[in-house]
């Protein structure tokens, strides 16, 4: 918002009696550049997976649609923009019996009830303008497992808490097994984030935690207001 109102603004003119430059206005219009730059690279690896996953056969699993990826590496996503596609590798269908890969396919539904692909596209170019920032990761990571947390609470409306759990629990242990034997398939599914042993704790710590409600619908738009006060400066520029 500082740029934009900036960039609004101009070089020319005052603002509350300082003379404006060209050093402030370049200086904005570097960063709206390497902003706009950082989109189109995130916009086209999100094509190039896109394009990847089609590549692959899709099937009918437990009465859902998949692309089904031929390695042994256990690995369910939902990869695309606004509509995307459940992606699952035939390891985690060999991992994981008929209930609990049930669960994982509530939990990814959940994922694209939430439109997750979507919002963290844009949360992950967010994290991509701001990495100089120093709480940026920090926040990033937790907002992972806020996601993850708020998918496994939708999943329990379907399946039973402790079949998503064991699942979470015998993916975690098939990855930690993969990674040891650096197999092939690992280093095919790099992209795969591994279920690191703390969050995977919260993650079901919260599954049987009743009493903890985390409020997912209500949205503080005062914050997003906030954030678009560089805004009001526009009209003293004169």
């Amino acid at each position: 918002m500082t740029v934009v109102a900036v960039i609004s603004m101009g070089y020319h003119g005052q603002m509350l009696g300082w003379q404006a430059s060209w050093s402030s206005y370049l200086l904005t219009l570097g960063f709206l550049s390497f902003a706009i730059i950082k989109g189109i690279q995130l916009s086209y690896q999100g094509w190039c997976s896109i394009q990847n996953i089609r590549h692959y056969p899709q099937g009918i699993i437990e009465g859902k649609k998949a692309r089904i990826l031929d390695f042994s590496f256990p690995y369910s996503a939902q990869i695309g923009f606004w509509k995307p596609e459940l992606v699952i590798s035939q390891g985690l269908l060999n991992t994981l019996d008929k209930d609990h890969v049930n669960a994982v396919i509530a939990h990814e539904e959940a994922h694209a009830n939430y439109k997750d692909t979507f919002w963290f596209f844009w949360l992950g170019w967010l994290r991509s303008i701001t990495s100089w920032l120093p709480k940026t990761e920090s926040l990033w990571e937790d907002l992972l497992l806020l996601r993850e947390i708020r998918a496994d609470r939708q999943a329990t409306q379907q399946v039973d808490p402790l079949i998503l759990a064991e699942s979470l629990l015998i993916v975690s242990q098939k990855i930690h097994q993969i990674s040891a034997l650096n197999t092939p398939d690992f280093f095919a599914a790099a992209f795969h984030d591994k279920i690191d042993s703390d969050r995977l704790k919260e993650r079901i710590d919260a599954l049987f935690d009743e009493s903890e409600t985390l409020s997912y619908n209500q949205f503080d738009w005062s914050m997003i207001l906030l954030t678009l006060l560089p805004l009001v400066s526009i009209p003293f520029h004169c």
